[in-house]
C-alpha cells in the first residue's frame, strides 16, 4: 500500500520530467514495427556473428536499465575474442533462448551473467554459448563504443551498488 502511494506520488511529480526527458532523447511512439520472435531473430544473428560480421539487434526488455532502455537503444554485436567481467554480451543460456546481459564472473569455461536492471538472480552459460560482444551502444543521437572509459568507469559504479540497486531503479523508473 505505501509502495504503490509512493508510485503514485513519483509519477505525478515526475511527469513533466519525464516528458521532457523523453522529448530530448528521442524516446516517442515510433510506427508500427514488424518484430521477429527473438529465438529466430538472435539466431540469425548468432550464425551471422560466427561468420565473422556484425550484428545489429534493438534491445527488447528492461534487464539492462539504466544503460540500455527498451526499444530505445540498438547494440552492435561482434565476435567475442576475449571475455572479461564488465563486458555485455549476447548469450544462449539454454537452447532457443537469449540474453543479453552483462559478465559478472568467469570460472574456466563457466559465464555468469546478470542484467544491470536485475536486483536478484544470475544465468550462467559456457563460453561456447556466448554468441557476440557488445561493441558500440547506439542510441538516438549517439554511439558509445563499449569500451570508452567513462562507460566503463559508470558500469563498475553501478556493480558496486548492487545492494541499493532497488531504490535507483525505482527513481529511475519514476523519471523515465
Amino acid at each position: 500500500m505505501v509502495k504503490e502511494i509512493a508510485r503514485k506520488i513519483m509519477r505525478g511529480v515526475m511527469t513533466p520530467v519525464r516528458a521532457n526527458y523523453r522529448k530530448r532523447n528521442g524516446v516517442e511512439p515510433t510506427e508500427a514495427r514488424r518484430e521477429l520472435p527473438n529465438h529466430v531473430l538472435l539466431g540469425l544473428a548468432r550464425d551471422m556473428i560466427r561468420e565473422g560480421h556484425t550484428a545489429t539487434i534493438s534491445v527488447k526488455g528492461y534487464s539492462m536499465r539504466p544503460f540500455l532502455e527498451h526499444q530505445r537503444d540498438r547494440v552492435i554485436l561482434a565476435p567475442p575474442t576475449e571475455l572479461n567481467i564488465g563486458d555485455a554480451v549476447l548469450a544462449e543460456i539454454e537452447p532457443g533462448h537469449y540474453v543479453l546481459h552483462r559478465i559478472i564472473s568467469i570460472d574456466g569455461d563457466q559465464v555468469t551473467l546478470m542484467g544491470d536492471g536485475n536486483v536478484q538472480g544470475t544465468e550462467s552459460c559456457q563460453r561456447q554459448d556466448v554468441a557476440g560482444i557488445v561493441t558500440h551502444y547506439l542510441r538516438p543521437r549517439r554511439t558509445l563504443l563499449a569500451s570508452d572509459p567513462r562507460l566503463q568507469r559508470r558500469i563498475r559504479i553501478w556493480r558496486r551498488l548492487l545492494p541499493i540497486r532497488r531504490y535507483l531503479l525505482f527513481v529511475y523508473k519514476a523519471i523515465i
